[in-house]
């Protein structure tokens, strides 16, 4: 089979179309024919080794997947051979930038039936991001306020729909060329940061604060005094906690996706029943993935790729 990999870890020039072997899956798994491979941040942080995954060498990126059950491993009751899936798949295993990828039969779901299945690929790890940080870890509610900081993204989409449709009031920052998406994507109001400052746009406080962007220490802290007293301030941001206010009882606090698949289960549900939109800018071949990683680190990239595997 095709696949994209890399034999050390570095720049996008590490990574390489290449034959790689088939993978059998074991027991409790099954393998995947891989419709569609999302290209995420953070797979060029594990490429890089700026982010301590301890991955195997060679690695195939790619922790979202959508596709095909091709066959099972012992002991899987719940999957058939034929089944369209989506998952998030652990992220120091080999990935799905291959034609075909094993993943743990406890880590899938049936795909979305409303959209292309390759396109199932962009929903996972960024819908489950935005869920967990809303909902688990905020407790964001009918009624309140949340201010979401750098929604222009994947993830901030998933998070206005999301905290848009679980009638809260939501309040997003976002770039020029983001503003007509965060509005479409529901938000109540959509501050262009980089005409207006935050603090003074904000004229109400907000019950949760969800930072997505990489703005410096400063900067977020000085936009915790738009929290309630009891509020919460929650961020991606994982190479920067989250600040808070004791004495106001703001608590802070980072979000660390993890897989669950009885919430993107619902994902997938909100997807099917037309309530939640999944956005991909960019469908490009397997082998156009490096081009991705390069873009990436040029920072000329916009919107969610999803790579899919063409048949040679």
């Amino acid at each position: 089979m095709k696949a994209v990999r890399f034999h050390e870890t570095g720049g996008a020039d590490v990574l390489r179309y290449e034959d790689a072997e088939r993978p059998t899956p074991g027991a409790g798994e099954v393998l995947i024919r891989v419709a569609g491979s999302a290209f995420n941040p953070a797979d060029a942080g594990i490429r890089s080794g700026t982010l301590p995954f301890p991955v195997s060498l060679p690695h195939t990126p790619g922790y979202d997947v959508a596709g095909t059950v091709e066959s099972l491993g012992d002991g899987v009751t719940s999957i058939r051979a034929g089944d369209a899936v989506v998952g998030f798949l652990p992220m120091t295993a080999n990935g799905s930038a291959a034609e075909y990828v094993v993943a743990p039969a406890g880590a899938l779901v049936a795909a979305p039936t409303r959209i292309p299945l390759a396109d199932a690929a962009a929903l996972p790890s960024v819908a489950l991001t935005a869920w967990q940080a809303l909902f688990d870890e905020a407790g964001l509610e009918r009624g309140q306020r949340v201010l979401i900081v750098g929604a222009g993204g994947a993830v901030g989409d998933y998070a206005v729909q999301l905290a848009k449709r679980s009638g809260a009031y939501v309040i997003a920052t976002a770039s020029p060329r983001s503003i007509r998406s965060v509005l479409s994507a529901g938000a109540d109001e959509a501050i262009d940061h980089t005409a207006t400052a935050v603090v003074e746009a904000v004229r109400e406080p907000v019950d949760v604060l969800l930072n997505l962007a990489p703005i410096e220490p400063e900067e977020f802290a000085a936009l915790v005094p738009l929290v309630r007293d009891g509020g919460t301030v929650v961020a991606t941001t994982a190479w920067m906690p989250a600040p808070g206010d004791q004495a106001r009882g703001v608590r802070g606090a980072v979000i660390y996706v993890r897989s669950d698949v009885d919430e993107l289960s619902q994902l997938v549900a909100l997807v099917d029943s037309g309530e939640l939109r999944v956005e991909v800018a960019e469908r490009v071949p397997l082998s156009a993935l490096p081009e991705v990683h390069r873009r990436a680190a040029e920072g000329g990239l916009r919107g969610k790729v999803v790579a899919i595997p063409t048949p040679e």
